[in-house]
């Protein structure tokens, strides 16, 4: 089934998905980079997985978002998730990429933008991803900021996170989210997490306890009209965290390395992770793992609360 609003597209919805959203229940976008570029194999396609089963556990139906063969796909079956895991040639997709992947038929891993802005098409609202991308260390010099702070300004859908990823300007990331009016609210946490670790020093202005607090939120948003998604920050769990001089230590080091072999754009972000891992002897990467499986289960939790409260409404 295609949704109305993308009928001149080349959209293929999973027939689960679509008999989600047809009948009101929850559904979580989760994205494809991860598979793609974000992680090795096999563990990409082991991660992916478990976040798709961690979205069922809580009751939510996934929606793994990528491109594939000239289509947007929303709703992967176990083919997709292994081609796309282990295609060497899959690029990597962000929000201006979709229409020109399209075009050239590559195998696409969706980021944080190109999933928030396909999610709002199909009329998914909830997304989980592991850590949003935001504004680089030094940008007053080479103006290096993610498209997905402006993508998440745009979408009107909220997306569930362990902060941004945390070789990035945290501080500088926060001033452009509240510049570009998106609420980011921390979950059960007064303070922005860093990825791999729960602290970060900055300090959130707003904190959510439940599910269904965020997901009232999103009510209120939709009834102001106003096109801001929302920013939830949700912790890894203290188990699988990472302490943060172990991790900027290895980030000083990938950055360093990054600038001195010349590395930009789209290649920083999987260059500098895949360096973080090999730094801190796969450390990182199981943290990763950990934290992306827990932003699902709250994601779904609520997707679940946004359902039920707005078919009582």
């Amino acid at each position: 089934m295609t949704p109305a609003g993308a009928r001149s597209l080349p959209v293929e919805v999973h027939p689960e998905v679509s008999a989600a959203l047809a009948a009101g229940k929850p559904v979580v976008a989760l994205e494809s980079s991860i598979i793609a570029q974000g992680m090795p194999y096999p563990v990409n396609v082991e991660t992916a997985r478990q976040v798709e089963a961690a979205v069922r556990e809580q009751g939510a139906v996934p929606a793994t978002i990528a491109l594939l063969d000239g289509k947007i796909r929303v709703g992967l079956d176990e083919e997709a998730l292994v081609r796309l895991g282990t295609d060497p040639k899959a690029v990597k997709v962000a929000q201006r990429d979709i229409a020109r992947t399209l075009v050239t038929r590559a195998a696409g891993g969706t980021t944080v933008s190109a999933t928030a802005a396909i999610a709002r098409l199909v009329g998914i609202r909830v997304f989980a991803t592991g850590g949003i991308g935001g504004v680089h260390r030094g940008a007053a010099q080479h103006f290096d900021i993610s498209a997905d702070l402006p993508a998440v300004a745009q979408a009107g859908v909220t997306v569930v996170c362990s902060g941004a990823k945390a070789f990035l300007d945290l501080a500088g990331t926060l001033e452009l989210l509240e510049t570009l009016s998106v609420p980011v609210i921390g979950y059960r946490v007064p303070e922005f997490p860093s990825f791999y670790s729960r602290e970060s020093g900055l300090v959130l202005e707003h904190v959510a306890q439940s599910a269904e607090e965020i997901a009232q939120q999103m009510i209120y948003q939709d009834a102001l009209g106003f096109p801001q998604g929302m920013i939830v920050a949700n912790p890894i769990p203290e188990a699988a965290a990472v302490d943060r001089g172990v991790i900027e230590a290895a980030i000083a080091q990938a950055i360093r390395e990054a600038e001195e072999r010349g590395i930009t754009g789209k290649a920083v972000t999987p260059f500098i992770l895949a360096r973080i891992k090999d730094i801190t002897g796969g450390e990182s990467l199981e943290a990763n793992v950990a934290l992306v499986v827990n932003n699902a289960r709250v994601a779904a939790d609520i997707a679940a609360a946004y359902a039920r409260l707005s078919q009582g409404a």
